[in-house]
C-alpha cells in the first residue's frame, strides 16, 4: 500500500487486481502489469491530490478479493479499479466471471469471481465517484455472451478499458491496454479518462476487442476496434412500489411514481422502451439470460431505498426479495435461499406476524430454493438459519420443519 500527498478533503483509492488462473488455463499474464502501474504516480491512479493504492496479485479465493472490493467502495473519495484478467462464462448459469488462481472450467462457480458481485458492491457508492479500468481476455464462450450482452456495471460508473478474444495461439497474452496507461501517466502527461482511454487502445492495437467507454458521450474507439458502451442507466430515484411475488407478477407491476427514471437492460445503448416502472426491463434482462446485468440493476435499487427509507424498510425488502428471484431465475438457489432468509428476518423484525403472507411466502421460498441446492457443504451451512426460521414460522404445509430436519440429517450423513 502506498500513500502520497498531502491533506486532500477526499483522497482518492486506487484498487489495482491482477487476477488469471495458474497453468495451462491462463490466458493472460495479468500480474506483469503492476510493476508498471506501481511506477506510476498514485495521484495519476486515482485523480486526486492523496491516494492510496492497494494491489492484490494472483489471488486465490472470490471471497478475498470480494472483500478487498467491499473494503476500498466503502471509502469516502474516489476509487479507481484498475483490473487486468480474463473472462469466463458460468455455463449453467450464463453469468460472466472473472477467473481466479484457482479457477477451472468445472470449478468457476466456487473458486472466480461473479460479476455482478462487482457490480453490487459498486453499486452503493456515490455516482460519479467510481471509474473502473479494466483490460480483460474473455474466452471463447464469455466473448460469445459478451456480443450478445455487453458488460454491465451501473448508474454513475465510469468503465473503460479493453476486452480481447483469447489467442488461438498458445500463450498468455499481455495487458497492453492497462500498460499503455501507465506509460502514457509515466511520461508526465494527465489526459482526461476520454482522451487516455483513445490513446492507450491505440498504442495496445488489436484487430478484434471490444472498447468500453462507459461515462463517455460520445462512446471513443480505437482504429479496428469494436466500440461498446454497456452500462445500463441504473436508478436514481426511489421506487416505493412493493411486491413479494415471484418475478413474472413482480415485473407486471406499474405503480411506481411518476418521475422514477426507467432502467436500460438492453446492451450498446438500446434503451428499454415504455413506463417508468424498472421491473419489466430487469425481468427481460434476466429472461435473456443477461443475469448480471439484471442482478447488478435490482441491487442499485435496493441500495438507493436503504440511503432513502433505511435498512428493515418495505421499499428496501422489496428489492431484496427481487434480488432473491433474479438468483432463482439464474439457478443460483443457494443465494436465492440466503436473500429470501434475509428478506423473512427483515419482514420478523419489522413485527410482521409469523403466520403473515408474506412472512410465510419469503420461508417457503427460501424452503425451496435450500432443496435445490447440490452444493452440500454449503446447503449444510445455510440450514441452521432456515430451521430457526421454520420453528417461527411453519407455514402452512403440516410438516415442513419435519422435511427439513429428514433432509438435513441425510445431508449430515452425505447423502444428497
Amino acid at each position: 500500500m502506498v500513500i502520497n500527498g498531502g491533506d486532500a478533503a477526499e483522497p482518492g483509492t486506487a484498487l489495482l487486481i491482477a487476477a488469471a488462473p495458474v497453468g495451462r488455463g491462463r490466458l493472460i499474464d495479468a500480474s506483469s502489469v503492476l510493476p508498471t502501474l506501481a511506477a506510476v504516480p498514485p495521484s495519476a491512479l486515482t485523480g486526486t491530490p492523496a491516494a492510496t493504492v492497494i494491489e492484490l496479485a494472483d489471488p486465490l479465493d472470490p471471497q478475498t478479493v470480494l472483500t478487498r472490493i467491499r473494503a476500498a467502495a466503502t471509502a469516502e473519495g474516489p476509487l479507481s479499479l484498475y483490473l487486468a484478467g480474463q473472462l469466463q462464462l458460468d455455463r449453467k448459469q450464463r453469468l460472466l466471471h472473472l477467473a481466479l488462481a484457482r479457477t477451472t472450467p468445472t470449478t468457476m462457480r466456487y473458486t472466480a469471481l461473479p460479476w455482478h458481485w462487482l457490480a453490487g458492491e459498486l453499486a452503493i457508492r456515490r455516482p460519479g465517484s467510481t471509474t473502473v479500468v479494466v483490460d480483460l481476455v474473455a474466452d471463447p464462450e464469455a466473448w460469445r455472451h459478451l456480443g450478445e450482452a455487453g458488460l454491465a456495471l451501473g448508474h454513475g460508473i465510469r468503465l473503460f478499458g479493453r476486452i480481447t478474444p483469447a489467442s488461438p495461439r498458445r500463450g498468455a497474452a499481455a495487458p497492453a491496454y492497462l500498460k499503455a496507461c501507465a506509460e502514457i501517466w509515466r511520461s508526465g502527461a494527465r489526459p482526461d479518462l476520454a482522451a487516455l482511454h483513445e490513446q492507450a487502445a491505440a498504442r495496445a492495437g488489436g484487430e478484434e476487442s471490444l472498447l468500453l467507454a462507459v461515462g463517455a458521450v460520445p462512446p471513443l474507439g480505437a482504429p479496428g476496434g469494436q466500440a461498446l458502451a454497456a452500462g445500463m442507466a441504473l436508478p436514481v430515484a426511489a421506487s416505493a412500489a412493493r411486491s413479494t411475488a415471484p418475478v413474472a407478477a413482480w415485473a407486471a407491476r406499474s405503480a411506481t411514481p411518476a418521475g422514477v427514471p426507467a432502467v436500460r437492460s438492453a446492451p450498446v445503448g438500446a434503451v428499454a422502451a415504455g413506463s417508468s416502472d424498472p421491473h419489466p426491463a430487469i425481468l427481460a434482462a434476466a429472461q435473456a439470460g443477461r443475469h448480471s446485468e439484471a442482478a447488478a440493476a435490482a441491487a442499485a435499487w435496493e441500495q438507493q431505498e436503504l440511503r432513502i427509507h433505511g435498512p428493515g424498510s418495505v421499499q428496501a425488502i422489496h428489492w431484496l426479495e427481487v434480488r432473491a428471484d433474479l438468483a432463482r431465475l439464474a439457478q443460483d438457489p443457494a443465494l436465492s435461499c440466503e436473500l429470501w432468509m434475509t428478506a423473512a428476518a427483515a419482514r420478523l423484525t419489522r413485527r410482521q406476524a409469523p403466520d403473515d403472507p408474506d412472512v410465510e411466502g419469503a420461508v417457503d421460498r427460501a424452503h425451496h430454493q435450500w432443496e435445490q441446492i447440490r452444493d452440500l457443504p454449503r446447503a449444510r451451512a445455510l440450514a441452521p438459519v432456515l430451521v430457526r426460521l421454520r420453528r417461527d414460522v411453519p407455514g402452512r404445509q403440516r410438516g415442513a420443519l419435519q422435511v427439513l430436519q429428514r433432509r438435513l440429517e441425510s445431508l449430515h450423513a452425505g447423502r444428497p
